[in-house]
């Protein structure tokens, strides 16, 4: 078994900023890193299929990745001789391992039988872990969701995981119809902790460094991969660490969040897209970030129907700078009762097991 690289802090839980489609690319990863990066990075997803050939855009996460820290390159798709061959154009590149997307939950992805459509079918699965285990010279890793519709072939899909010396996986504690609306169950992750030599790390709804010591607390994982919370607070990273050397943990304020918001917007710009089509990119950010803001919900209201530019951040000043709120503290916690996609989440809920929350 291949060995994690080196966390920030040695012998500390590791970090990871969870692989997001459309979110987590370079820029993305530039902002996260100044605001204390995690020990490890996921890129978007590489699509594999018989016509592809490695995303630009998506290897430039890697080949000019200048956060310091470690970037694995994640995969999606079935087809064996097509991974076979993405695996062979990705070996002359910096990465420290390559992870196979067993996880996404977007119904376009499942529907033709990649990402989380492939644990459906545990025994074409078994095919993909050992060409992968046999083809990646250096670590290979798995993110992974407990099931497709239901857990029945969870324990398989664990086996499978140890038969092929799989060196992380990531588990997402939801099957993946779930998607985002349903408890996280961590005694799934606690499970397979127990039942593998591969070192294993907890995802899904690890929303404060508070929630991330029960989780480990409880689970015995190795580390925590975060993914939605770190768009919410990019802080979360430093925070723990902070944590975790008895340090006092930075609180940041909305001072804090709307210099965090101009970093975003700036960094993630592209030159020649249309003004509206920036505003609305962020507003897929400011989603998550708005539900630390206030507790009624009107800044995400508010910014949700922002059109320009010069709107947009008169939403962001009314809200977080004008009329003494600069110096009000930004919410350690989502906001009970505030969605961020309505059409694929509900609101956070306390989901540790009775005995550790």
């Amino acid at each position: 078994m291949n060995e994690l690289p080196d966390t920030i802090i040695p012998g500390a839980p590791a970090t990871a900023l969870a692989p997001m489609q459309d979110v987590t690319d370079k820029p993305f990863m530039d902002v996260i890193a100044s605001y204390g990066p995690p020990d490890f990075f996921f890129t978007e997803f590489f699509r594999v299929h018989e016509h592809s050939r490695l995303d630009k855009k998506v290897l430039s996460s890697i080949t000019e990745n200048l956060t310091g820290r470690p970037v694995f390159a994640q995969l999606i798709g079935e087809n064996l001789r097509d991974l076979a061959r993405t695996v062979d154009d990705l070996r002359p590149y910096p990465i420290s391992g390559i992870d196979l997307n067993l996880g996404c939950p977007a119904p376009k992805v499942y529907k033709k039988n990649v990402g989380g459509g492939l644990l459906r079918d545990p025994i074409q699965l078994d095919g993909i872990l050992g060409l992968l285990r046999d083809k990646v010279e250096g670590r290979f890793t798995v993110k992974m969701r407990t099931g497709f519709e239901d857990t029945r072939y969870f324990d398989r899909l664990i086996g499978l995981i140890e038969k092929h010396s799989v060196d992380l996986l990531s588990l997402h504690a939801r099957t993946v119809k779930d998607s985002y609306k349903s408890r996280v169950d961590y005694t799934y992750i606690k499970t397979a902790v127990d039942c593998l030599s591969c070192p294993v790390f907890a995802n899904g709804n690890i929303t404060s460094v508070l929630k991330a010591k029960k989780v480990l607390d409880y689970t015995g994982c190795r580390g925590i991969m975060i993914g939605r919370s770190a768009i919410r607070n990019p802080w979360i990273f430093q925070q723990f660490r902070q944590h975790h050397q008895s340090l006092p943990v930075f609180k940041p304020t909305l001072s804090d969040v709307r210099a965090y918001i101009d970093g975003l917007f700036t960094s993630t710009w592209t030159e020649g897209i249309p003004e509206t089509a920036h505003v609305a990119r962020m507003k897929k950010f400011l989603n998550f970030v708005a539900l630390g803001v206030d507790e009624e919900g009107q800044f995400l209201y508010e910014i949700r129907r922002a059109k320009t530019e010069a709107d947009f951040f008169s939403i962001c000043d009314k809200f977080l700078i004008e009329t003494g709120n600069a110096e009000r503290f930004f919410s350690t916690e989502p906001h009970k009762g505030l969605v961020a996609r309505p059409n694929c989440e509900k609101a956070e809920i306390i989901d540790l097991p009775t005995c550790c929350s």
